[in-house]
C-alpha cells in the first residue's frame, strides 16, 4: 500500500458499515479519503477518530445525495478544486428494499436502480475522467458488489435487489474491457461478499426487528473489516495484476 500514500480515494456510503470500515483502513494506510454520504455527521465523527488515533492519512467528509446527479457532479468538482482529483474510486453505497417482483412498489425498484446502478456508473465515469485529465494511469475503480450478483436466493425480498447486483457484475467486466480499449492501466475490480453484519438487514427489515436479527444469527457472518481488508488486498496487488472479482462468504453460508 506504500504507493498509495498521499493519493486521493473516494468512498461512497462512508458513514456506516462497510464504507466506514474501508474509509478508516485507507486513512490508516496514509491515503486522503473523501467519504461521502447524506449523513455527514457520522463521517465527521469517524474523521475525528482517525485523527485522534494518529493515522497518517486524512478523512474528508462530504455531504452528497447519490440520488441526485447534480450533487455527484458538484462533489467531483469540489474534489478537483480541493484535492486535484480522484485516484481510487470505491463505489460502496448500496441499498435494498423488500419489494417483490410480483407485488413490489415501483418507487422502491427505482431507488435501488438509482443508488446501486446509476450512481455507481456516474461516479465511475467521473472518476475515470478525473484520472484521464491528469494522466493518472495507475488508478483503481472498485465496486462493492454482492454474492447476490452471482446467484439468486429463494427470497422474494431480495430478487429485485439481486438484479441490481447482477448489473454491477456486468458493469465491472464491461468497464474492464473499455479500460483495455482505452489503452490505460487503470484497473477495475468488484468485491462480492456474502452475509456481512452491518446496518443492511435492519434497514431492509426496518418494520421487523426479529427478521433483521435472524439474518445474522444462523451463522457467524462476515464483518465490515473483512471486506475492507479485501479492498486493501486488491489495491496492494502489483500494477500489472488485475483482480477482477473477489467472492467471499462466511464459512457456514450455503448460497
Amino acid at each position: 500500500m506504500d504507493r498509495w500514500k498521499g493519493r486521493v480515494a473516494l468512498v461512497t456510503g462512508a458513514s456506516v458499515g462497510i464504507g466506514a470500515a474501508i474509509a478508516k483502513e485507507l486513512v490508516r494506510y496514509g491515503m486522503k479519503v473523501v467519504g461521502c454520504a447524506r449523513d455527514v455527521e457520522k463521517i465527521q465523527k469517524l474523521a475525528d477518530e482517525c485523527q485522534s488515533t494518529g493515522h497518517s492519512g486524512v478523512l474528508v467528509p462530504f455531504k452528497c445525495d447519490l440520488n441526485n446527479e447534480e450533487e455527484i457532479l458538484s462533489m467531483f468538482a469540489a474534489i478537483k478544486a480541493q484535492h486535484k482529483g480522484v485516484d481510487v474510486c470505491i463505489n460502496n453505497a448500496g441499498l435494498a428494499h423488500p419489494e417483490s417482483l410480483l407485488n413490489g412498489n415501483t418507487s422502491g425498484w427505482k431507488n435501488m436502480l438509482d443508488i446501486n446502478v446509476l450512481a455507481l456508473c456516474i461516479c465511475t465515469r467521473e472518476a475515470y475522467q478525473s484520472m484521464k485529465e491528469r494522466s493518472v494511469d495507475d488508478g483503481h475503480i472498485i465496486n462493492i458488489n454482492s454474492m447476490s450478483g452471482h446467484r439468486v436466493v429463494p427470497s422474494t425480498d431480495v430478487h429485485f435487489y439481486s438484479s441490481t447486483k447482477y448489473a454491477v457484475t456486468a458493469l465491472t467486466e464491461g468497464l474492464r474491457q473499455e479500460l483495455r480499449e482505452a489503452k490505460t492501466h487503470i484497473r477495475a475490480t468488484c468485491i462480492s461478499p456474502g452475509v456481512v453484519e452491518t446496518e443492511f438487514a435492519p434497514r431492509l427489515y426496518r418494520d421487523n426487528a426479529d427478521k433483521a436479527a435472524a439474518s445474522y444469527s444462523k451463522f457467524k457472518p462476515l464483518e465490515a473489516i473483512d471486506v475492507a481488508n479485501s479492498v486493501t488486498y486488491v489495491l496492494s496487488a502489483p500494477p500489472h495484476v488485475q483482480i477482477g472479482d473477489v467472492q467471499m462468504r462466511p464459512v457456514e453460508q450455503v448460497l
